[in-house]
């Protein structure tokens, strides 16, 4: 289940960032806040024989869950490629299966979840600055909304940083036959290919990176995406058997696939796994052609690198003489290799390798390093106490050189030698500086754009994540040899029922402000009392909060006063907010004031158990809506179907919203309430649905008020969503500017109790709606129609009927978005929905 909390400082997070390659090969592949992993003997070896070969794969996708991770676990296991996932967006615009994240909240929890299938496909993970705005149908939308050259920019950085011999698209480039965004990615695959190894493309890269030209691009293609006409010939394809078994990890490449796909679980996308043959198809696109196999034609060998035979002499003989149950004996081996690979040069290839092989030395020697700090958060300026842990499992003569603190530079000299087996431990208190940045994530310091996040940084364009608040350097030498090993500092303690955990290192502010409602609603001109939590990143810290209001607008008191002993502390301050006369909408902001320094943000943490602890600090602000809106009805039902927050923005206009659960949908109690709504997706989720559909038919007949959301096509758990037919089909409308038509302007729903106009559809926000009926029994009224440009009248947004004695209502409009976004025209409207026959 979600832990989450809201609580900011106006410090915004500097662009102080750990070298890329280090990134690739770190932060990209282990998230800081996982417990550290430790190879098995089977892993080792398999890493052994990935340091033997020397190619580079790139998939190329829209959002987290397009790719295909079967085909990124072969490539990864199997073809012992350096392989990445390059997802476009975040996926910001997409819906929330586990929790209330949405937009960028959601956009990180995708984020982190695509880390986690990483971690188990074996690939890396890089993002455009392009945001996940919602829904488009045509990529000529999407490139309206997205800045293609900058997200084509992105595209041309990520190829000529991680230098792919191949890439590999996963959607077609036709127009219609996918999601807008899907169809943009393969365009933009394509325009990135040609441009990446032209050096008058994008030029300014040229500071950091050389240009890079992939050998071939291949599209991995399907029978899905002939399902609607064209013939799916296989002739000329490459054909990968993605169901291989790989004897050393115990899994075919389907089962570590099924694992990957799992992590998307804010999507839903639980995956059962596939045995046996499974035929993932590459169809050539651009480049050279290849006949036999991905890599037709690319020297994947040591000789590659100019003098990088005798490393992979040194490498092979270690494979050859490889014990499992003494993988310390090739470390000799490994320090020939890697003294024979400094020599090389510097180019990509020998410092992907020598990062490779640094890895697998501490595995094979058994090191285990680690910082941990006393506390997880901290605030700039302050001292941390961190414990250092360093063991060698091996006989190989291991010393402890030194360790250096990344925010402070600070250097330790220790000179330890670390016998078989005996741990070493140490405790230092060290000051972080007072500019230390926040933990926020780098894409959201600065304000974007609805189709792009504002990223100035060349550097850190196309990461992941941030790197760790704060990091350490091991120098250690390994029998002569000194190598370096960074290790992130993290916090770890023991939870009596789990055992260790482990989070990541956080830098907060001194004082966080967070509002309790993220939007306010007057439906009257009757002051709202609210809330507002104020959080102590630190002991003994004592001032005031206020509130910056739109003109018209004002608080009582102008100021409240705080006051904390102890750190983690956190006490509630009251406003009364009196609204204008008439319908406006304005934006509220807080500002805390201790120690002579202003704090202007709240603290958001999400906390899954599948991702790491995620932290950012937004703004200190809610939305102030006047609406000027009428209602009928108080007391409503609300069955959760998928998960919204449709139940708290009613409650904010006046209704008393109870959520009913399973049991409490008997008719005798349906009866009591004015209305009752089923969430978005409820005939989709919710398995007992079908159990109740009888007592809410009988509810409405009765005289009842139902009021059914969007639901999809597939799965529904009911044979029927209404009392007479319709058909649910998948047509929507994805631009929220698109004109809402009102086909009867005189039925009662749109004139009571409130007058519904045109101007009730402005600002909405994503969508208009989806997932909309193409066909209705002539027993309902079709009232609105909307449609995207180009396309046909969608009528079947907002349908009635008189059932019985009652009124039942679907509706794909997109309550769910613009509700909670505070749409005054929105709130009228489904305040006429509740008010039916009343």
């Amino acid at each position: 289940m979600p832990r989450y909390c809201y609580f900011i400082s106006s410090k915004l997070l500097p662009a102080v960032f750990l070298v890329w390659t280090m990134l690739l090969t770190a932060a990209a592949t282990r998230t800081e806040a996982q417990a550290p992993h430790k190879p098995n003997a089977a892993e080792i070896q398999l890493a052994l024989k990935k340091l033997n070969v020397l190619a580079g794969a790139l998939y190329i996708g829209a959002h987290p869950d397009d790719e295909n991770t079967g085909l990124i676990a072969y490539l990864s296991h199997g073809a012992l490629a350096n392989t990445a996932y390059l997802s476009l967006t975040r996926g910001d615009g997409g819906q929330n299966r586990i929790g209330p994240e949405m937009r960028e909240l959601l956009g990180i929890t995708r984020t982190q979840e695509l880390l986690a299938a990483r971690r188990i496909d074996g690939g890396r993970q890089f993002f455009s600055r392009a945001n996940d705005f919602g829904y488009s149908k045509h990529p000529d939308e999407t490139f309206n909304i997205w800045d293609k050259e900058a997200v084509l920019a992105d595209a041309v950085w990520v190829i000529r940083k991680f230098r792919p011999d191949i890439l590999i698209t996963r959607f077609p480039v036709w127009p219609g036959k996918t999601h807008g965004h899907h169809t943009a990615s393969s365009i933009i695959a394509e325009e990135a290919f040609a441009a990446a190894g032209d050096a008058d493309r994008f030029p300014e890269q040229l500071e950091f990176v050389q240009p890079w030209q992939p050998k071939r691009l291949l599209w991995n293609t399907s029978p899905f995406f002939y399902r609607n006409g064209g013939e799916f010939e296989k002739t000329g394809m490459i054909e990968v058997d993605v169901g291989t078994y790989n004897a050393l990890l115990g899994k075919a490449y389907s089962e570590i696939s099924a694992e990957s796909r799992s992590m998307h679980k804010s999507q839903g996308f639980g995956a059962s796994s596939r045995r046996g043959e499974l035929i993932s198809y590459l169809k050539h696109t651009m480049g050279e052609k290849a006949e036999k196999s991905l890599f037709d034609g690319v020297d994947t060998g040591w000789s590659r690198l100019p003098g990088g035979a005798a490393v992979g002499a040194d490498l092979e003989r270690a494979y050859e003489e490889f014990d499992s149950e003494n993988p310390a004996g090739i470390v000799p081996l490994l320090l020939k290799a890697r003294r024979s690979l400094h020599s090389l040069g510097d180019s990509h290839w020998q410092k992907v390798k020598l990062d490779e092989l640094d890895k697998l030395l501490a595995s094979c020697l058994g090191l285990y390093l680690e910082v941990s700090a006393g506390d997880y958060s901290v605030v700039p300026g302050s001292s941390v106490e961190l414990k250092i842990e360093a063991v060698n499992r091996s006989d190989i003569s291991v010393t402890l050189n030194s360790l250096q603190i990344s925010f402070s530079g600070e250097a330790v000299e220790f000179d330890q030698w670390l016998e078989n087996n005996i741990g070493f431990s140490h405790t230092l208190e060290t000051n972080l500086p007072a500019d230390m940045p926040l933990t926020q994530p780098y894409w959201l310091e600065e304000e974007g754009t609805l189709g792009m996040f504002s990223v100035k940084n060349q550097k850190i364009i196309g990461l992941p994540e941030n790197p760790p608040a704060a990091s350490a350097t091991f120098s250690v030498d390994v029998a002569g040899q000194t190598v370096e090993f960074i290790r992130p500092v993290v916090y770890r303690w023991n939870d009596p029922v789990e055992g260790e955990q482990y989070r990541p290192f956080e830098v907060v502010p001194e004082v966080s402000v967070n509002f309790s409602e993220k939007i306010l609603l007057f439906a009257s001109g009757e002051p709202q009392r609210i809330e507002l939590n104020v959080l102590a990143g630190k002991a003994d810290i004592e001032g005031d909060v206020r509130l910056e209001l739109p003109e018209g607008w004002r608080s009582e008191p102008l100021a409240a006063p705080f006051s904390m002993v102890q750190k983690g502390e956190q006490v509630t301050v009251v406003f009364n907010i009196h609204p204008p006369g008439g319908q406006t909408v304005g934006q509220m902001k807080a500002v805390a004031r201790a120690g002579g320094r202003e704090f202007r943000r709240g603290l958001v943490r999400i906390e899954y158990d599948h991702i790491p602890v995620q932290t950012l600090f937004p703004e200190a602000s809610a939305k102030l809506v006047r609406l000027q809106i009428e209602r009928k009805g108080n007391l409503i039902g609300y069955i959760q179907g998928a998960g919204d927050e449709i139940p708290g923005a009613l409650r904010q206009i006046g209704y008393q919203v109870e959520e009913l659960k399973e049991g409490e949908m008997t008719l005798e109690n349906l009866k009591r309430y004015d209305a009752i709504i089923l969430g978005v997706r409820a005939y989709n989720t919710l398995d007992n649905i079908r159990f109740q559909q009888a007592n809410l038919f009988r509810y409405v007949e009765e005289g009842g008020v139902m009021v059914v959301q969007y639901n999809t096509n597939r799965r529904l758990k009911v044979d029927e969503v209404a009392p007479f037919p319709l058909k649910l089909s998948r047509d929507r409308v994805a631009v929220e500017e698109a004109e809402v038509r009102i086909l009867q302007p005189d039925h009662p729903l749109l004139n009571y109790p409130n007058k519904i106009t045109a101007e009730d559809f402005e600002g909405w926000v994503q969508e208009r709606g989806l997932y909309f009926p193409s066909e209705w029994d002539d027993r309902f009224d079709a009232l609105l129609s909307s449609n995207d440009p180009g396309e046909p009248p969608r009528d079947g947004g907002l349908l009635v009927a008189a059932y019985g004695k009652g009124t039942y209502i679907y509706t794909g409009y997109s309550w769910f978005r613009e509700l909670p976004a505070g749409v005054p025209g929105a709130f009228r409207i489904f305040t006429n929905l509740i008010s039916a026959g009343k």
